[in-house]
């Protein structure tokens, strides 16, 4: 295989558990070698070529019976993503159940998705649309959502016949080998899904291979631009979900009560540490001094506590380093100018990371313009709804975003001017199997969930006849 030279945090040479809460190094899983990587494609390729030609039901019995092992195991499953990431249990085993519901959508609407699409068109004869898998893929994976960010790629790409290798994130190597475990036990053959422990150099080689059509990546920025990179000049499709600053707008006649909840939930949920998390709170000056004082005092009365424990709204961040980013981007706020509202720590030690609140935040300053990945908001006054749409849309992401208005016909005109991917009205971010997700501008290329999900990696193919139809 031929060095493409890519660069995506190259030096890495080990998975490993390592315990947010102490830096214990729990488990160790060494980097496949070449030989092992062209196998792992060898094999891919040759399940496919079976994988594909299974009948629709077949395929989809196993994703249902993948979303009844997702519940069957949530407390092996949501335990390795405490441990690994340090997410509360509670919300990890949220996430699971969230897989689970993925898996069983696809598995209850990919007859309906799949199914072949007359075509009205001119003249005689007939023409219909067939939706096809197109090959073996590769899927880059983050750490945030160990178990669904690779359901948003796997189930629907499963569903339509293409197999699927996953490079996960190094940090969360046994909820990769989880999952792989799982969807094997569910009665996928060998070879249609794949863990692989690869190198930032072999996804590179992976992306070149000619048996690779496609690589699907959820993550930074920059991995974004390295793998699209990749891709292009081997032209392969790439669907890319990467960073975001959600804007949260908040106008006059709010509902102040549940704008406050759903803000304080957005900075806390996986302690920060989502891409469609409400990081940007614009609020206009009429209700400015209520709001912020109410979201101040509720976020930074936040206590995080120990992940394993069922009450715990805030756990540490995934490592210590995570920490270290986000106190960048908030001590270069405040030596320019910003205004820090900061939770006393607790005393905590390990990955924890007070909860914050930074205000006067303005451009050139980092925190303007940075996704901050963690439990730190930014607080924006504005004037009026044109001023907070055009800060909204001042960001180089554009993948979720709120407002907060009792006007329906106010929020449909806001929601129709905001460059984002999603907007949730009177309502924070959530995700769902049967709501699309993704985003413009720096926040990626393509769509996951829904009916959109299952189309990315499909050979749309047109099959025209000229003879008369039956009914002519």
């Amino acid at each position: 295989m031929t060095n493409t030279n890519m660069k995506l945090n190259a030096g890495a040479d080990a998975y490993r558990t390592i315990d947010p809460m102490t830096g214990e190094t729990i488990a160790e899983f060494p980097v496949m070698d070449d030989e092992a990587l062209r196998g792992v494609i060898t094999r891919s390729d040759t399940a496919y070529r079976s994988f594909r030609h299974l009948p629709l039901a077949e395929r989809t019995e196993m994703l249902a019976r993948a979303a009844e092992l997702h519940l069957e195991r949530i407390g092996e499953l949501a335990a390795l993503l405490t441990m690994e990431m340090g997410k509360p249990i509670a919300q990890a085993r949220s996430e699971v159940e969230l897989v689970a519901s993925i898996y069983r959508y696809y598995a209850e609407r990919a007859a309906v998705f799949l199914a072949d699409e007359p075509l009205d068109i001119a003249g005689e004869g007939t023409a219909l649309v067939s939706t096809e898998p197109i090959g073996p893929l590769l899927g880059v994976m983050p750490w945030n959502f160990p178990y669904y960010q690779v359901a948003r790629f796997a189930a629907p790409n499963l569903a339509l016949g293409n197999t699927i290798i996953v490079k996960h994130a190094r940090n969360c190597p046994q909820s990769a080998l989880a999952i792989e475990r799982l969807l094997l036990d569910a009665g996928l053959p060998s070879g249609a899904y794949i863990n692989a422990f690869a190198s930032a150099g072999q996804v590179a080689e992976i992306i070149a291979d000619p048996r690779i059509r496609g690589v699907s990546l959820t993550g930074s920025e920059r991995a974004g631009s390295a793998v699209a990179e990749v891709a292009g000049r081997h032209l392969k499709k790439a669907v890319l979900e990467l960073g975001g600053s959600d804007p949260f707008i908040v106008l006059a006649d709010a509902d102040l009560d549940a704008a406050v909840a759903a803000a304080v939930r957005g900075r806390v949920s996986n302690a920060g540490q989502a891409c469609t998390a409400s990081k940007r709170m614009i609020v206009v000056n009429a209700v400015y001094d209520e709001f912020s004082r109410r979201f101040i005092e509720a976020l930074t009365a936040i206590v995080p506590g120990d992940p394993t424990d069922p009450d715990t709204a805030l756990g540490p961040l995934s490592s210590a380093s995570a920490g270290e980013e986000l106190d960048e981007i908030v001590r270069e706020a405040v030596d320019k100018g910003a205004t820090l509202h900061l939770a006393e720590s607790a005393g905590r030690s390990g990955a924890f990371y007070p909860p914050g609140v930074l205000s006067d935040v303005v451009p050139g300053m980092r925190a303007y313009r940075e996704e901050l990945f963690g439990p730190t908001a930014v607080l924006h006054r504005v004037a009026n709804i044109d001023e907070a749409i055009e800060l909204a849309n001042d960001s180089p992401f554009g993948l979720g975003s709120s407002v907060f208005t009792r006007d329906e016909r106010l929020a449909d005109e806001i929601a129709r001017r905001l460059e984002v991917g999603m907007v949730w009205i009177n309502g924070s971010s959530r995700s769902a199997p049967d709501l699309p997700f993704g985003g413009v501008k720096a926040s990626g290329v393509g769509r996951e969930l829904a009916r959109f999900g299952i189309d990315e990696f499909a050979n749309k193919k047109l099959i025209r006849s000229p003879l008369a139809s039956a009914a002519g």
